[in-house]
């Protein structure tokens, strides 16, 4: 048995429990792991919440890091002892698991579980959004909404280290202020001020290409009248909220534009994507040009209470579950 959070119906932080879960041993094709931190983001609330509905009973997270206890039949490319790390997998928030060894990526030397835990969805989605979704050019200029936030920081780094100018906003001072230490070259903050008019003066009136947009209902309106004609829109989370049902007709009216709803599902769908794009992060890691930083640790036990952060906008940066 292990300790897990769990939660058996869908709603507020309060549905998490945090009790007893069998394990068991790892069939064909399978590994037991053993979780050193794990990570959390915004797609556990919406599971958890009923955003995304979920089999119940069902237990929370995505994504996390450790260390391999024991190998199934057929697995020959990873031992115990291997350090690991995975996302997209529902149900993270545990002691111990049994999950797919082709899944798993082994960590490299110079990347720690807690960094690993920290950033494998944050970062392989930005990886996705910046070299596939849109192949951002060195010059460009975008707008990249909650840029304080565990992606953003992220991509507020990368873009930079691609020559890219990043328009990032967000809703405190305080944020603003960490999103432009973390590469931003300019920085607004959309609580008190009108992004779109800010974005208009920082381009000439011409717009960006591309918006990426994590925020989803406050920010969808304005993000399209930050578009320049045949720009694109990528939404690609719902933070404040989901996105109404769209006319397309308003993409012809602000001048043609594109409008995508990616997921890092499908473009880590399968072993060899999702091992070129984890690679592509360990690399940019051990550069030093992004630096992961776990700004929030919580115990396994108090899960709940890192829901009821992140969801208030508490939090900055990559926030983790130690076990």
């Amino acid at each position: 048995m292990a300790k897990a959070v769990r939660y058996h119906k869908q709603g507020g932080p309060e549905v998490m429990q945090y009790e007893e879960v069998a394990v068991g041993e790892p069939g064909q094709g399978q590994v037991r792991i053993k979780h050193t931190a794990i990570g959390v983001n915004f797609v556990d609330t919406y599971q958890r919440s009923g955003l995304y509905p979920m089999q119940m009973p069902a237990v929370a997270g995505n994504e996390g890091a450790g260390v391999v206890e024991a190998v199934g039949a057929g697995v020959t490319d990873l031992k115990a002892g291997d350090r690991i790390a995975y996302t997209g997998l529902p149900g993270s928030y545990c002691e111990q698991r049994v999950v797919p060894a082709d899944r798993m990526v082994k960590l490299p030397q110079g990347i720690s579980e807690e960094q690993a835990a920290s950033m494998m969805l944050k970062g392989l989605t930005v990886h996705y959004l910046i070299f596939s979704t849109f192949k951002v050019n060195k010059g460009d200029t975008v707008l990249w909404h909650a840029a304080a936030g565990g992606v953003g920081l992220i991509a507020c780094q990368w873009l930079r280290a691609l020559g890219v100018s990043t328009i990032g906003t967000a809703g405190s001072p305080e944020k603003m202020a960490l999103a432009k230490a973390h590469g931003a070259e300019h920085v607004i903050n959309y609580s008190t001020d009108n992004f779109v008019e800010k974005v208009k003066a920082i381009t000439g009136g011409k717009g960006v290409p591309v918006v990426y947009d994590s925020v989803g209902k406050t920010t969808w309106e304005g993000s399209l009248d930050c578009l320049r004609p045949r720009g694109l829109i990528v939404s690609f989370g719902n933070a404040s909220g989901p996105v109404a049902p769209v006319n397309l007709g308003i993409l012809a009216s602000k001048g043609s534009l594109y409008v995508t709803r990616p997921t890092l599902a499908t473009h880590i769908a399968s072993r060899a994507e999702l091992v070129e794009r984890s690679n592509a992060l360990f690399e940019i890691v051990k550069s030093g040009k992004v630096k992961i930083e776990t700004t929030a640790k919580y115990k396994l036990a108090d899960a709940a209470q890192a829901h009821r952060d992140l969801e208030s906008r508490k939090t900055t940066g990559s926030v983790i579950l130690v076990p």
